[in-house]
Order: C-alpha cells, then sequence, then structure tokens
C-alpha cells in the first residue's frame, strides 16, 4: 500500500507479541522516546484498536485536526507524531466493540488518511496475537522489519515462537527480540531478582536465530510515568542494543 502524497516515511518498524500483558506499548513508546532523542523524525501509529494505551502513556487528549481531506497525527512534547483511534472516541474510556475486518480498516487509514511529513521512523504497535490486525499490518503496509516482545515465562516464549514464524511466513524481517520484565533491581543493595523466574530469552533468540536486542527490568517508575502521561521523562537506555542495530540497517540502507 503506497504512501500518500503528504507523507514522507523513510522506515516503518512493527512492534509485536504473542501474548498481551508484555508491555508492547510501553516498548512502543521507549523506541520512540529513544528514537526521538536521538535526531530521529519520529511517529506512533497506534494499531492497538480495542486497547490502546499509547495516548495516555504520552499524557495525550486533543483530538486530531484535518487538513485538506486528510488528518493530522497529534504530536507529544518532544514532537513525537501519535495517531491513535482513542484521540477520535467521544470519551478516551468509551469502549471499541468491533468485529476484525473493521478493526483491520481503521489501521489501514491510518496509513492512507494521515499526513505524516517526513519521517525517519514510524513506529507501528500492533495487537497480540496473529489476528486479523496483524495480519492486515503485514500485508499491506509496507513493513521494514517488526521486533517481538516477549517476558520471560515459559508461555510467553512459545507464544512468541509463533508471532515471529507469523511475520516469516508474510516476508517480513524480523529485527529481535525484546524481553520486557526480565528482572527487577533492588533499591536497597541493587541485586537483581528475577521476579519470573529464569529467563529463556537468548535460548529463544537463538533458536530461533535472533538477536536479543533488549533485557529490561521491571521499573516502577516506569509504570509511574506512563500513568501521568510523562513517558518521555524516562530514559530508554536499555535499548541501546536495538538503536544500534535499527542505526546499522539505516545506515546500509543508504548505502
Amino acid at each position: 500500500m503506497a504512501q500518500n502524497e503528504l507523507s514522507k516515511i523513510k522506515r516503518v518498524l512493527a512492534v509485536i507479541s504473542g501474548k498481551g500483558g508484555v508491555g508492547k506499548s510501553s516498548v512502543s513508546a521507549l523506541i520512540a522516546v529513544g528514537l526521538i532523542r536521538q535526531g530521529w523524525r519520529t511517529g506512533i501509529l497506534d494499531a492497538d484498536i480495542t486497547g490502546p494505551s499509547i495516548p495516555k502513556m504520552f499524557g495525550l487528549h486533543s483530538r486530531p485536526e484535518g487538513f485538506d481531506s486528510m488528518i493530522l497525527p497529534v504530536q507529544t512534547s518532544t514532537g513525537i507524531k501519535v495517531m491513535s483511534l482513542n484521540l477520535l472516541l467521544p470519551q478516551e474510556d468509551d469502549p471499541v466493540i468491533w468485529r476484525g475486518p473493521l478493526l483491520a480498516s481503521v489501521v489501514k487509514q491510518f496509513w492512507t488518511d494521515v499526513a505524516w511529513g517526513e519521517l525517519d521512523c514510524l513506529i507501528v504497535d500492533l495487537p497480540p496475537g496473529t489476528g486479523d490486525v496483524p495480519l492486515t499490518v503485514m500485508q499491506s503496509l509496507p513493513l521494514d522489519e517488526v521486533v517481538v516482545v516477549t517476558s520471560p515465562q515459559d508461555l510467553a516464549s512459545l507464544v512468541v515462537r509463533k508471532a515471529v514464524k507469523m511475520a516469516r511466513k508474510m516476508n517480513v524481517t524480523v529485527l529481535g527480540l525484546v524481553q520486557n520484565m526480565s528482572y527487577v533491581v533492588c533499591p536497597a543493595c541493587g541485586e537483581k531478582i528475577n521476579v519470573f523466574g529464569n529467563s529463556h530469552a537468548r535460548e529463544t533468540a537463538r533458536l530461533m536465530g535472533l538477536e536479543l536486542l533488549a533485557e529490561l527490568p521491571l521499573d516502577p517508575r516506569l509504570a509511574e510515568l506512563c500513568d501521568l502521561g510523562r513517558v518521555e521523562e524516562y530514559n530508554p537506555d536499555f535499548l541501546q542494543g536495538l538503536f544500534a542495530s535499527l542505526s546499522r540497517e539505516k545506515e546500509n540502507s543508504q548505502e
């Protein structure tokens, strides 16, 4: 699906997970925060239509404006462009009770009818699983690669393999894995505690032939900032491996 004449997006990165509750949207937000700090012109397309959390993390409440039959994304305090169905609802807590094909159609419109302008990277925050919306995005949007988010539990490792296999069947490049909620740091002694048991991320990455891009901690500070709409104040240094991979891919594409 081609870009519209008011969008010039150099790279499209989808963030997926095999199941819900692994922090996929917070990882999407942190990727955007890290990229904008490095000078990348960045946007987020919130494709998690029935469970959108991106606007709340960034403290966005204003409705998108129209321009020349197109929709203008809302900008965060640091300049990240965001489009989410939650910004179009009469009330933020209104449920979206739609069937799969209609949800997928809205995601397509966020690509075709939104004037994104010039972006170095558009991050697509997908709903969990392998349903209609992830399938539509992989078939319709010109994705450059996907990042898969998982957590330490065995079940999460199992379902993440399903997500990786889905992406590969759709001929989408998997950049690597990000394991969220890997550990918690004791505030008294600084020891890392594996709250959910030993990690299987490295083994899963190895079996899938992927790079483990990051192991993020379970951080109450991040949860607090997301609830307050101030995620941009968080330091996403834990994702340096992912940022380095993106930079390498960017340099390779320019050669």
